[in-house]
């Protein structure tokens, strides 16, 4: 038997680290072949299900379920099956926090990865998911607190892996049991990697704090004031997949929105979610959400920020119960064979006002007027006759003369029909605003040329707001178990309300930063935002360190950030590697030239470049570098190495490499221009370049 030499150290390493990834490979080669069993057994059960003997609602309900179930793990992007693994101590650890519950895990070796895989249902995980209590030891435990941890191992793969076990290229072990703890260089990496394409999942990264919001409780909703590059929408996001893991049939009867700011945003969070297996999520924005109308109508910015203003809720809610009049009427007279009932004016006034004390959604409130209205007389006949029945009620319910009258104090109406009366009939307008909105104010929002009924109005993104206003007074909207709300600094109150009516039975994830607000509109304070969102108690939790956006970038964007009119922390970084360089052309120098070649010296590196610019400057940006021949790709081709990007467009996104162009032209583009600008200087992951010919705005 021959053994390593004593004097070769390295040797003897390199071996142990060879067998250990033939080891993890082999078991990876097991997990992928219990996979694929996995999904062709859904595939059979879908089969078979449909020749279960059952009723036919109970067989609908059984395939359906099946077939999803199928289909989600046929949809599962391909990938490594596990990131890490947990080995436990032999015995528990008194001293640690969560003692107690490490005994169920004494010994124990556990994989972590994004899905649970099994070879049998009743049988030990082969990889258990990431979102199961056990793996939160994965992302709390620390030397000085290991949770019972031996050892906590990280896997590299090579980048863009398919998952073949050959992609699996090293591991990185911390010793926790040992009091060995730290941000190891496979962490790093991972956090670092360039990136080209949709937004990643962070399930392998996720940091203790992030870990701590991911796994909050269902009941409770929470504000996340994230610095640039702190990952709040990939905390949003998981916390999302957790709450649909750990309370499944809670979220999935009551459903669960993702709202992002445009359509671009949405593309490039879009695999984050199926990522981590969870797929047929709704993701949408809130004007899709509110949408009754196409929007063929513009606002100028005067009118679209009166619109957006808290105080237009009241004026919609007087324009509507202006509808509404309890002494159109002496009496009520309702015919029953040959005899006549009446319902007295003093008492039908009664009830008018009972009911609008009530405060109940509109079209409740006419159902209501004509219940009471109903009883009324169903009191008269019972004391003149005795009990009556429910063919008798009806009956008196559907009578013309209750309709009509129903219909003339409590009248029908169209949220369209409100809104075009308030903003085309002056008269209207003034007595719905009086004490809330002044002469000039009215004068902005009140439609130069009313259409001659609200069916031809032309409708502007703000007047689908007022009418998801109007809707909502009328009707309830049916709402989710929880939404998640990105960009939400740039909500103004009354789409806050919006989003409030969709979550008045569950609860919100508020994602923002107060800096990164661009709108006329925007919050200055979380707590008014929350108040509007019908959530004034919900947390609200800043992280401030950031894995993404390198020191030098954060530290140009904190120079920025002590001009703006928001009361925010300054964001951190922990990377040390990133890039920051200034271009500036003389006068008369060629800015176009200098920023073709920025480009080509991003192209010189891996990663994505953006190239962003104001709006107005988007087409000789990219007229500049098509004509020096680098390809450009569409805002909507997510993998492509050049993309110029509108400064109103960039918001969320990232690249690796940022050509910043003409920052002054950005900060001049519109009143929060140097908000969007500290948006611009921080969508950078690795480097940062700014060209300029005008005199910097920081």
């Amino acid at each position: 038997m021959t053994s390593a030499h004593p004097t070769d150290p390295a040797r003897a390493a390199h071996s142990a680290l060879k067998e250990s990834l033939h080891r993890e490979r082999a078991h990876h080669d097991r997990c992928r072949t219990a996979f694929d069993a996995m999904v062709a057994g859904a595939q059979e059960h879908v089969v078979t299900g449909e020749d279960v003997s059952a009723s036919g609602a109970d067989a609908e309900v059984l395939g359906y379920q099946l077939r999803s179930k199928a289909k989600e793990l046929g949809e599962l992007p391909q990938g490594p099956l596990f990131f890490g693994r947990l080995d436990f101590a032999h015995g528990a650890d008194a001293h640690s926090t969560d003692a107690a519950r490490q005994r169920h895990h004494i010994g124990q070796r556990y994989y972590i990865g994004r899905l649970r895989i099994s070879e049998h249902p009743a049988a030990p995980p082969l990889v258990v998911d990431w979102r199961a209590p056990v793996s939160r030891a994965f992302y709390q435990s620390s030397a000085r607190d290991p949770q019972g941890v031996e050892v906590r191992r990280r896997f590299g793969w090579a980048p863009g892996s398919k998952g073949d076990s050959v992609d699996l290229t090293g591991m990185e072990d911390e010793r926790l049991g040992r009091g060995e703890s730290g941000t190891g260089h496979m962490l790093a990496r991972e956090i670092e990697r360039p990136r080209v394409g949709p937004m990643r999942d962070i399930a392998a990264t996720i940091q203790p704090e992030q870990d701590d919001l991911v796994r909050g409780d269902i009941g409770l909703s929470v504000c996340v004031q994230g610095a640039p590059g702190t990952g709040k929408t990939a905390v949003g996001l998981h916390r999302a997949a957790y709450l649909l893991y750990t309370h499944a049939q809670r979220i999935r009867r009551a459903g669960l929105l993702i709202l992002g700011p445009n359509r671009t945003f949405l593309s490039y969070i879009s695999e984050v979610l199926p990522a981590l297996g969870e797929t047929g999520v709704r993701q949408s924005t809130l004007g899709e959400e509110i949408a009754r109308h196409p929007v063929r109508g513009t606002d100028s910015e005067r009118a679209a920020v009166v619109k957006h203003d808290a105080r237009m809720a009241e004026v919609l809610r007087r324009t509507l119960y202006a509808h509404v009049s309890g002494d159109v009427v002496n009496s009520l007279a309702i015919p029953d064979g040959s005899y006549q009932w009446r319902v007295g004016a003093g008492e039908l006034a009664r009830i008018v006002e009972g009911v609008r004390a009530e405060e109940p959604p509109y079209g409740i409130g006419r159902e209501r007027v004509r219940s009471r209205v109903v009883r009324s007389v169903q009191l008269q006949a019972e004391r003149r006759s005795g009990p009556r029945s429910g063919a008798w009620v009806q009956k008196i319910s559907r009578a013309r003369a209750v309709s009509a009258y129903v219909d003339a104090v409590w009248p029908r109406v169209r949220p369209e029909e409100v809104v075009a009366q308030l903003l085309g009939e002056q008269e209207v307008l003034s007595v719905a605003a009086d004490g809330l909105l002044d002469a000039d104010e009215q004068e902005a929002v009140l439609w130069e040329r009313p259409p001659r009924s609200w069916k031809s109005a032309r409708w502007s993104a703000a007047d689908l707001v007022l009418l998801d206003e109007v809707a909502g007074l009328v009707e309830h909207p049916e709402g989710y178990g929880h939404i998640v709300v990105d960009e939400a600094q740039d909500l103004s109150p009354m789409e806050c309300r919006a989003i409030a009516r969709r979550a008045s039975f569950g609860s919100l994830t508020v994602l923002g930063d107060l800096a990164q607000g661009t709108t006329p509109w925007a919050a200055r304070s979380w707590d008014t935002s929350l108040r509007h969102l019908g959530k004034p108690d919900a947390a609200v939790v800043p992280l401030t360190i950031g894995f993404r956006v390198p020191e030098a970038v954060v530290t140009l964007a904190n120079r920025l950030l002590t001009r703006l009119d928001v009361d925010v922390a300054p964001g951190k970084s922990l990377r040390r590697d990133g890039e920051l360089r200034v271009r500036e052309v003389g006068d008369g120098g060629d800015v176009a030239g200098v920023v073709v070649t920025a480009v080509r010296d991003a192209l010189g590196r891996e990663g994505s470049v953006g190239v962003v610019a104001a709006d107005a400057d988007v087409e000789w940006v990219r007229g500049a570098l098509g004509a020096a021949g680098v390809g450009v790709g569409g805002m909507d081709e997510l993998r492509a190495r050049v993309t110029v990007v509108p400064a109103s467009l960039v918001k969320g996104l990232e690249y690796d490499h940022v050509v910043a162009v003409e920052p002054a032209a950005i900060a001049e583009a519109e009143a929060r221009g140097l908000h969007r600008l500290y948006v611009v200087l921080t969508r950078a992951v690795s480097r940062l370049e700014v060209v300029h010919g005008r005199p910097l705005p920081f």
